[in-house]
């Protein structure tokens, strides 16, 4: 298995090589050459399988310069103590052909644990065969979730150090304390006055900068990434659909050959472009249902073809997906536009200058046979929870509740029935001012946050997540907030460069 860059399509390297480096020098992201293929034994050979096994399955397509023993060892490492429970992915019937894929059982209650506990195994083998002695640089851009997840994932790590850029404002005061508290003597945390696409741009360009990386060099330090840029992040995600598919023929939900729909609330795109692969590998999947909250970018683009970033930002109560650059699309581009990396250029030029482009009529049809989307508001995110918990029993949080939301309003739309999975993505108690001000119907900004904590569970009779409540006595470590412009300092202050 080779892969190549969505902005030159004539490299070559090894899963290892693009792990390591997580984006390519030219500023494209690392995509396979070629998607691997699965048959229907393949499939149903993953139904009586553990997730261990399973993740070995999938991943080890991808993985190929990979050692069997070290796959084996890291997905062990990385799955068989960290998670809460027994089928570290659960699948949950809702009601009729309704699906809720358990994301969040990891360390951090969030499903970016999936990925960001395997990954530092990925990583580490990796730079061995590539980068040798160097210490590894992880630089991290979070909405929220994947900051703490990184943090946790590659804490005390031999031979990584790790960093990570939150928005200062963009973040949930619980989200905000987990990663301000973190633990380990290899990691660094600084808030940024803007937005999530304020660190995320800030991240890339430091990435990208020559100059950067020579003054890394000379302390024997190289990049990488723990965002979704990173192939080692999106890899892993491809394992849970093909898991979830195996839980719901288990669960009698399926048979076994049936196609499934499958509902993703997402912001950068990545987590919904797992799925995309797993069906380009021949899961049985017949739509992918695009969730967005206010931040519309990407459902406006799966509509029209027109992706445009000039529009308002808003700070939602589904901060996770408060996101105007989705990174991730032009994975999804570079492979529908026939591997087309002048194209992708040209492309992502125009984003770069004038922050739109639209796709060919061609491209847009490509795209539509595939993806449905919609989107929501705070207000119907709101009444989502209330009424999910009242009519069905079932707790979410807000980011589900976006795609449940937008679920109920295709099938109205469409009439399609076909059994549905919809990824839940994080603990309701990761937001619980706006999962209990939901509940309650009323204004609860006067408690704190583990006074909701305590409420949530006298409401609902569910419990909330040891590592949350730990927090409530935790001061944090980190308290620097700089300017999207102050970035790259922050970094050589972090790393002790000077």
């Amino acid at each position: 298995m080779h892969y190549t860059s969505t902005r030159d399509n004539t490299l070559s390297v090894s899963s290892s090589f693009a792990i390591t480096n997580g984006i390519s020098v030219d500023g494209g992201l690392f995509v396979p050459t070629e998607i691997p293929r699965v048959d229907a034994d393949f499939i149903a050979s993953l139904v009586p399988m553990t997730y261990i096994q399973r993740a070995r399955a999938v991943l080890s397509l991808y993985l190929t310069d990979f050692p069997k023993e070290e796959i084996e060892a890291d997905t062990l490492g990385a799955y068989e103590k960290s998670f809460a429970h027994s089928k570290t992915a659960p699948v949950v019937n809702l009601r009729d052909n309704v699906n809720i894929l358990e994301l969040w059982h990891g360390p951090t209650c969030a499903f970016k644990d999936m990925a960001l506990q395997l990954l530092p195994y990925l990583l580490t083998g990796s730079a061995k065969r590539v980068s040798g002695e160097k210490e590894i640089v992880i630089l991290v851009a979070t909405s929220g979730d994947t900051g703490k997840a990184a943090l946790e994932g590659f804490k005390d790590v031999p031979g990584t150090r790790i960093l990570v850029f939150f928005p200062n404002d963009g973040v949930s005061p619980m989200q905000k304390l987990q990663m301000t508290t973190q633990q380990g003597s290899n990691v660094g945390v600084c808030a940024i006055r803007g937005n999530f696409d304020d660190a995320q741009t800030g991240v890339k360009k430091i990435f990208t900068d020559p100059r950067v990386r020579q003054r890394l060099a000379g302390q024997n330090m190289a990049f990488s990434s723990a965002n979704s840029i990173n192939w080692g992040r999106l890899v892993p995600q491809i394992v849970y659909y093909f898991s979830a598919y195996a839980e719901m023929a288990a669960m009698g939900q399926i048979a076994l050959g049936d196609r499934i729909n499958i509902t993703v609330p997402t912001g950068n795109f990545g987590n919904i472009l797992a799925a995309w692969y797993a069906r380009e590998m021949g899961l049985p999947v017949n739509r992918l249902i695009c969730a967005s909250n206010a931040n519309d970018v990407l459902t406006e683009f799966l509509t029209t073809g027109h992706y445009n970033r000039n529009r308002p930002f808003h700070t939602t109560v589904s901060p996770s997906m408060d996101i105007l650059i989705s990174s991730n699309l032009e994975r999804l581009l570079f492979h529908l536009c026939g591997d087309d990396s002048a194209e992708i250029n040209r492309l992502f030029g125009q984003l770069a200058q004038t922050g739109e482009y639209t796709v060919s009529p061609a491209l847009l049809e490509k795209i539509k046979a595939v993806f449905s989307a919609g989107c929501c508001d705070d207000e119907a995110t709101g009444r989502t929870i209330a009424e999910t918990f009242q009519n069905d029993g079932y707790l979410c949080d807000t980011h589900t509740a976006v795609a449940m939301t937008v679920y109920d309003a295709y099938r109205k739309a469409t009439g399609d029935a076909t059994p549905t999975v919809i990824a839940s993505t994080a603990s309701p108690y990761k937001f619980s001012a706006a999962v209990l001000g939901a509940l309650e119907g009323k204004d609860v900004s006067g408690m704190d946050d583990f006074e909701k904590l305590a409420r949530i569970e006298e409401l609902t009779g569910t419990a909330a997540p040891a590592q949350l409540k730990a927090l409530k006595n935790a001061a944090p470590r980190f308290t620097g907030v700089c300017t999207k412009e102050e970035m790259e300092q922050a970094v050589y202050s972090l790393l002790g460069i000077e």
